[in-house]
């Protein structure tokens, strides 16, 4: 079922604007869309400001001859595209809509396409009319059947496609006050490293804002914004966006040595390379940060239940130690923000599993879902696989008292959390770089 109907008529010169405008409304009416929640119609060219006056006036004209749509019709007219369709989503996002029809021509698909690749996901389900625009304005549908080429992007085309993007990014206002990087006392400033908190970034949806640090065709926060996020982290942290590799969770123990053929997923990244920046992610998992300063190795793991249980933490250990020559005595591993023994539980058969490592990372262990301690099992895990009980840091605080992390589900102004926030959640990571 349609929900929005975008029309696009960018590529009709602004001469013709009362014809295409005339010609908008009998397409919206030709494909019976007049009924559609949202009616958009679009146009994207210099001299904005006089176009939006006149379509307003013909509009109103129209509204007098011909059927318009029964819902909302609004014509958005910018120079920037990402513009235009940034602020379409922000509308239907707000009504949960995702199935949208657009009408374009052949010579904007192509165009259309990598904006969407960019500002939208794969939850979102878009279907294509294509119009055709003939030397004097005159639009009609193009015909079932039609074989009509579609025009193939230059490279400079697209660069000014991304250009725009990124432009229009970079020019919105950061959500949620100013971004927030916390640290462990624990690891030295040979490294650089944090572990981020939601504010500062640019997402808005509830339960992704604002600092969303990836895109998931499961959500809604597109890759335009995610990187963008990345972007800002990267100023006020230090490090350079493009020497930075997000860690492809797949829950398991699979370690990527920086160098080596990359797998096709994994839950972990060593490295010893200056200057590249290596993260995992979290949103109620644990991102784990290694560091070895006497061999200058650092390394990331995701440590959800799943990981754990699998031995992420140690086999990342276990690479930095066969790949670069570390000691696990000189290792120093700091644990970022997850979900606490409070907020989390599992089913008795899985959380029998943990019981088996240490008895103590089980709280009423007799329930259906007994409680789980990631945190607790972690350091378990290390500590027998020969990381010095010293050396493990459960603080991201910056605290110089050692507490425990806080939970993420519990502190929703601060975390994002997967439990706390359902399918539509944002997330967390937590990075580290070898400094020269």
């Amino acid at each position: 079922m349609v929900e929005v109907v975008l029309i696009d008529f960018s590529d009709v010169h602004y001469d013709y604007i009362q014809k295409w405008l005339h010609s908008a409304v009998n397409v919206i009416s030709t494909c019976n869309l007049t009924a559609s929640p949202y009616v958009f119609i679009t146009y994207s060219q210099d001299n904005t400001d006089i176009v939006n006056n006149d379509i307003q006036r013909y509009l109103h004209q129209l509204s007098n001859q011909v059927e318009m749509p029964k819902a909302t019709l609004e014509v958005l007219a910018q120079a920037s595209f990402a513009a235009i369709l940034y602020t379409i989503k922000q509308k239907i996002d707000k009504q949960n809509l995702s199935n949208i029809q657009v009408i374009v021509s052949t010579g904007r698909k192509a165009t259309f396409e990598v904006y969407v690749q960019q500002l939208f996901t794969a939850t979102y389900k878009f279907t294509f009319e294509t119009l055709v625009i003939g030397s004097e304005g005159e639009i009609k549908l193009q015909l079932p059947g039609t074989c009509v080429e579609e025009l193939v992007l230059m490279s400079q085309q697209r660069d000014d496609i991304w250009k725009d993007i990124w432009m229009f990014m970079a020019q919105l206002k950061g959500v949620m006050g100013e971004i927030v990087i916390l640290k462990s006392l624990l690891i030295p400033d040979l490294f650089l490293h944090g572990f981020t908190t939601r504010t500062g970034g640019i997402s808005y949806l509830p339960g992704l804002s604002s600092l969303n640090l990836f895109s998931s065709w499961k959500r809604r926060d597109p890759k335009a914004v995610v990187t963008e996020n990345i972007r800002r982290l990267s100023m006020s942290a230090g490090f350079n966006p493009q020497m930075y590799y997000l860690a492809k969770v797949s829950h398991g123990n699979t370690v990527w040595s920086l160098g080596k053929p990359e797998p096709e997923s994994y839950d972990a990244i060593v490295t010893n390379r200056i200057g590249v920046t290596i993260a995992a992610p979290g949103a109620d998992c644990i991102p784990l940060l290694f560091a070895d300063p006497v061999q200058h190795v650092c390394g990331v793991a995701h440590a959800g239940w799943k990981g754990t249980l699998a031995g992420v933490a140690m086999a990342t250990v276990s690479t930095m130690t066969a790949e670069f020559g570390c000691r696990a005595k000189d290792i120093l591993v700091a644990m970022g923000p997850c979900v606490g023994p409070c907020c989390f539980t599992l089913h008795q058969d899985v959380a029998q599993e943990f019981m088996k490592i240490e008895p103590s990372c089980v709280k009423m262990a007799d329930s259906p879902r007994p409680s789980v301690d990631l945190r607790r099992t972690t350091r378990v895990l290390l500590e027998r696989g020969g990381i010095l009980s010293g050396n493990i840091s459960d603080a991201s605080t910056g605290s110089r008292y050692g507490e425990v992390t806080v939970c993420t589900v519990c502190h929703p102004d601060t975390f994002f959390s997967h439990i706390r926030d359902g399918s539509n959640f944002g997330t967390q990571i937590g990075f580290i770089s070898v400094q020269d």
